[in-house]
C-alpha cells in the first residue's frame, strides 16, 4: 500500500470516528462508548453484590422494597460513573456542563418540578375519579401503624430521588445531549425519548403502548430540560410524578406495584387508565402533559423574566 493510499484510508478512518470540528471522536461513538461502559460496570457490580445476597439468603427472589433499593444505588453509580467519564475523557467536557449548576435556582427548580408534578397527577386522579373510574379503598393509616406508614413514605421519597437522578442524568443528560451535539436538539430530544420508552419495557405489564406514553413523558421532560438548560427542573418532575402517581395517588408507577397511602381500585376503560401499568400507559396522560408543558412554560417564562 503507497504512502499516498496510507493517508487515504486514514482520512477515512477520521471521518468515519472523529468530529470534524473538534479533536473528539463523533457523538454517535461517544454515545456508544457510554451504553457500553454503564452495561459492562452493571454486570460487575450486579454479579459482585447480588451473587454474595443470594448465597447468604439462598434466595432467588430479586424483588421487594430491599432489593429496590439495591438496584437503584448499583445504577447510582453504573449511570453516574459511566457519564462522568464518558464527559470527561470522550465529550471533553465537564460533568456540571450538562445542566448541574449546583445554586439557589436548583433548589427552585427541584421543589417548583415537584409542585407541577403534584399537579398533573391530582388532574389524573381527579378526573379518574369524577368519571367513576377509580374507587376508593382504606388508607394506609387507617390499617397500619403510623410508624409503618410513615418510614415507608419516607423510604419510597428517598428512592424517588434516586431514580429521577439516575434517569434524567442519562436520557436528559447524556443521550439527549450528545444525541443533540452529533444530530441537532430536535433529533436528540426524539431520539433520546424513544430509547427512553424502550428501557421501560422492561417493567412489569409493559406493552409497546405503555412504551409510547413513556415516550411522550420523555418529550416532556426534555422540554423542561430545554427551557432552563439544567437537569434541575426536569428532576423534579420525575421525582413528584413518581411520588405522587404511587405512593400518594395510589397508582401503579410504570408497572410497579409500590407502596401507597391511598389504596384504588381502577375500574375504568384501559385505553385511557393504563391499566395495570398506570397512567403512562393510557390515554390520560396526553391532557395532564399538555397541562404540565403549560406550567412548565409559565414556570420558566417568569423566572427568565424576572
Amino acid at each position: 500500500m503507497s504512502s499516498e493510499q496510507t493517508k487515504i484510508q486514514r482520512s477515512r478512518l477520521k471521518q468515519i470516528f472523529l468530529s470534524p470540528s473538534e479533536p473528539r471522536l463523533r457523538a454517535g461513538w461517544r454515545f456508544l462508548v457510554q451504553v457500553g461502559l454503564q452495561l459492562i460496570l452493571t454486570v460487575f457490580t450486579s454479579l459482585v453484590i447480588f451473587i454474595p445476597i443470594n448465597l447468604l439468603t439462598r434466595s432467588t427472589n430479586l424483588s421487594g422494597p430491599p432489593y429496590l433499593v439495591i438496584s437503584e444505588i448499583i445504577e447510582v453509580f453504573t449511570i453516574t460513573f459511566s457519564v462522568f467519564l464518558a464527559r470527561r475523557f470522550l465529550d471533553k467536557r465537564t460533568f456540571g456542563s450538562l445542566g448541574l449548576n449546583l445554586n439557589r435556582q436548583a433548589i427552585l427548580d427541584i421543589v417548583s418540578g415537584i409542585g407541577i408534578a403534584f399537579v398533573m397527577m391530582g388532574l389524573i386522579f381527579s378526573s379518574e375519579m369524577v368519571l367513576g373510574w377509580l374507587t376508593l379503598e382504606p388508607f394506609a393509616w387507617t390499617i397500619e401503624p403510623i410508624q409503618n406508614v410513615f418510614a415507608q413514605v419516607i423510604l419510597f421519597f428517598l428512592l424517588f430521588i434516586v431514580v429521577a437522578w439516575n434517569e434524567e442524568l442519562m436520557s436528559r443528560g447524556y443521550h439527549l445531549q450528545t444525541i443533540a451535539s452529533g444530530i441537532n436538539l430536535q433529533w436528540g430530544l426524539i431520539i433520546s425519548s424513544a430509547i427512553f420508552g424502550i428501557l421501560h419495557l422492561a417493567n412489569p405489564h409493559a406493552t409497546w403502548i405503555s412504551a409510547a406514553g413513556i415516550f411522550f413523558a420523555g418529550l416532556f421532560l426534555g422540554y423542561a430540560y430545554i427551557r432552563t438548560q439544567q437537569l434541575w427542573l426536569s428532576i423534579g418532575l420525575h421525582i413528584g410524578w413518581n411520588f405522587f402517581e404511587g405512593v400518594i395517588f395510589g397508582f401503579p408507577v410504570s408497572g410497579l406495584d409500590i407502596y401507597h397511602l391511598t389504596h384504588i381500585h381502577v375500574i375504568g376503560p384501559e385505553i385511557w387508565t393504563g391499566g395495570a401499568f398506570g397512567p403512562e400507559a393510557g390515554a390520560i396522560l396526553l391532557p395532564a402533559i399538555i397541562f404540565g408543558a403549560c406550567l412548565v412554560y409559565l414556570y420558566t417564562r417568569y423566572h427568565s423574566s424576572s
